[in-house]
């Protein structure tokens, strides 16, 4: 989650606009045509892997260049934190989901958080600037890592974050989202936690993926620990989060098969720490997981592969359910 990606403009989406001048010859087709045209626009919105895309055009690619951003500075080298402020004049950041429909999970809500955001590196003043975290004040956010080839962590979160809430919905939970691609930066580490919290949240996870070293592998869940500072206190949710944690992390290595982290954890899969923001401020069970690390050529191969995403997405919703479910 630590290194700026490659610098590339996002493309923009296809327009159809209709065409042609309406005159009043035809005024008698109009129904008609209005109808054929809501049809388009309902099969058109499908991003042709079998997912919906539900964000706007602000989604698309988008990195930047630079030297490696250490938003979580691990002893080993490893880094990443995710975050982001509100941009005055934007929506609320909770994104929430479609009613619910029945199913085991109708009544719970489960917030997800999309790692950094893609327009990130166009607002280094927003998301550098210091936010509270109980323990200390950290950057709002950074822009997160990419592969070598240029596709980023914002935009790989935002993948998996979607194919998670379509998997959860069919559950019948409700779903709400700390940022949809719909905002232009953001939100802040804090704002995140928040979000959770005035949901009242039965389970948040955040989405995430490594920029550490080559040759290290594998996919590690992070779970808060024991922090009682200024506006920080996790003792009540830090025997939840690890339930959460522990389920989501066996559900991940059953359904997609990626090991637990060479690097951290002890090749437990899970890693403790104090220094996260959008951990310490959480008053609900809430934790990360980095699905592997985008530096690695290796991890990386999966993390680009659509049907590896859908995977993964499956394997943190099993854990989800686990934990939700008892």
């Amino acid at each position: 989650m630590s290194y700026v990606g490659p610098d590339f403009e996002p493309p923009r989406p296809p327009r159809h606009p209709l065409r042609g001048p309406l005159t009043v010859a035809v005024a008698a087709l109009v129904p008609g045509a209005l109808v054929g045209w809501l049809v388009w626009q309902a099969v058109g919105d499908d991003d042709g892997d079998g997912s919906a895309a539900r964000a706007p055009a602000s989604a698309s690619r988008s990195a930047s260049p630079g030297t490696p951003d250490d938003g979580k500075e691990r002893p080993d080298g490893g880094t990443g934190q995710s975050g982001g402020g509100e941009e005055p004049g934007t929506s609320p950041s909770a994104t929430a989901s479609a009613p619910a429909a029945s199913g085991p999970l109708k009544g719970r809500v489960v917030v997800v958080d999309p790692g950094h955001n893609p327009g990130n590196f166009r607002h280094p003043s927003d998301i550098n600037r210091k936010v509270d975290i109980g323990t200390n004040r950290k950057e709002c956010d950074t822009t997160g890592t990419a592969t070598n080839s240029g596709y980023t962590e914002a935009e790989f979160t935002l993948d998996v974050s979607r194919r998670l809430r379509t998997i959860l919905e069919k559950q019948g939970a409700t779903v709400k989202f700390t940022q949809d691609g719909g905002r232009a930066w953001g939100p802040c580490v804090d704002e995140r936690a928040e979000i959770g919290n005035k949901a009242g949240a039965d389970a948040v996870v955040s989405i995430h993926a490594d920029g550490s070293a080559a040759g290290n592998r594998g996919f590690h869940v992070i779970l808060p620990g024991v922090v009682h500072s200024g506006a920080a206190d996790t003792r009540p949710i830090v025997a939840s989060s690890r339930a959460l944690g522990e389920r989501v992390a066996g559900g991940f290595l059953r359904t997609t098969g990626t090991p637990p982290s060479n690097y951290i954890g002890g090749g437990t899969g899970i890693d403790v720490r104090k220094d996260l923001g959008g951990l310490n401020l959480s008053t609900v069970p809430k934790v990360f997981i980095e699905c592997g690390n985008m530096r690695d050529s290796k991890d990386s191969a999966q993390l680009t592969s659509g049907a590896w995403r859908q995977k993964a997405a499956q394997g943190i919703s099993e854990g989800i359910v686990s934990f939700l479910r008892g």
